[in-house]
């Protein structure tokens, strides 16, 4: 056991760093507002400079973070760009690499970058963050304690166990961000989403729901997802049908296949599959690429989708692809199903040119057959 040396920390106590530097910083408080305050402290550690954001209001998750990494007298520094939720894993992941683990302990009260090496810059800078003033270090042969005051009250970590203890603070950052994104999932709003749909008021539909896609596309992928009750999951995919179709109408057509797909997810199967998988299809039909539509339209009618509903649109793919004879099959279907023949003229128009006298010749043969 070697002799025991304290080492006042009160020349590198960092209380108040972060709001010292936003003083500094003309866009601080937005910059808090949308990153994150405590992530855009990480950021400020880990030395990911940001360098531009672009704000995704509907779902936050997915707002654009342009940045770089390094010290602005780096010279040229490789720009990157992440989602939110990557940048904010990112971080938490650098801030969670073990540094240095066998820095000499410091022998001198003034030796002060000693000190700082030996605690972990990153310490320093974390502790203040989650209220932890560091007061002493005590060094005693091999063995080293910290001294802090938090809530009012002094405290003594052995230094690993501080460490430790502040990274677990860092990990459940990312914890408590995701369970935020969780909470917000509020199922009762899809009945009000649905009066407001058929009022055909399509931006209220996204006020409402428009924060879904981001949380659900991961909480799908947990244990708790996974366990949700079949009831749930059929909620779910009604108010993301309802909130795709507010995309459609408001033009926003590839936001709203994203939101379908996750819908298709939740779904899986039954009318509530059927329901998403015809309203992706005639998305995919506005965004001008009908051999894509094609497949979901299939899927909803194997899936129990309404022939009245989706031959329509099955039939119009098939006709911009230019397959005529399963167009005509098609729109023979919804015919059979109760779709006005007005309804289907301007895709029969269309058989009837390129089919040409095939297709008089197979209708004069079928009504011959018919009364035979």
């Amino acid at each position: 056991m070697g002799k025991e040396k304290t080492f006042p920390l009160d020349a590198l106590r960092t209380d108040g760093w972060f709001e010292r530097i936003g003083e500094g910083i003309g866009s601080f408080q937005a910059l808090c507002e949308i990153v994150g305050e405590r992530f855009f402290a990480f950021s400020i550690i880990v030395g990911a400079r940001i360098t531009a954001l672009t704000v995704d209001r509907r779902s936050p998750d997915q707002t654009l973070v342009d940045f770089v990494v390094g010290g602005a007298d780096e010279g040229d520094l490789e720009p990157q760009r992440l989602t939110l939720a990557d940048f904010r894993r990112r971080l938490v992941g650098a801030l969670l690499v073990d540094e240095e683990s066998d820095v000499s302990p410091p022998t001198r009260e003034t030796d002060i970058e000693a000190i700082q090496l030996y605690i972990g810059v990153r310490y320093l800078l974390l502790a203040p963050l989650y209220g932890y003033s560091l007061l002493s270090l005590v060094i005693d042969g091999k063995d080293a304690t910290l001294l802090v005051s938090h809530d009012g009250s002094d405290e003594k970590y052995d230094l690993q166990a501080f460490r430790a203890r502040i990274r677990t603070h860092v990990r459940e950052e990312l914890d408590r961000v995701a369970s935020g994104a969780r909470s917000a999932i509020d199922l009762t709003k899809v009945a009000e989403a649905e009066a407001f749909a058929q009022k055909g008021e399509w931006p209220k539909v996204i006020a409402l729901l428009g924060a879904w896609p981001a949380p659900l596309a991961i909480f799908l992928r947990t244990p708790e997802g996974q366990m949700l009750a079949p009831e749930a999951r059929a909620l779910i995919a009604r108010g993301l049908g309802l909130l795709g179709s507010a995309c459609v109408h408001l033009g926003e057509i590839e936001q709203a296949e994203e939101v379908f797909r996750i819908g298709i997810q939740y779904a899986q199967e039954g009318m509530a599959a059927a329901e998403l998988f015809r309203r992706l299809g005639e998305a995919l039909l506005l965004n001008e690429r009908p051999g894509e539509a094609i497949g979901p339209l299939r899927r909803s009618i194997a899936f129990g989708g309404r022939p009245q509903e989706v031959m329509p649109l099955l039939a119009r793919a098939y006709v911009e692809r230019k397959k005529y004879v399963a167009a005509y099959a098609c729109a023979r279907d919804a015919l059979g199903a109760g779709v006005p023949e007005k309804d289907l003229a301007d895709t029969l128009r269309v058989i009837e040119e390129k089919l040409g006298p095939a297709l008089t010749a197979w209708k004069a043969r079928l009504a011959l057959t018919k009364t035979a």
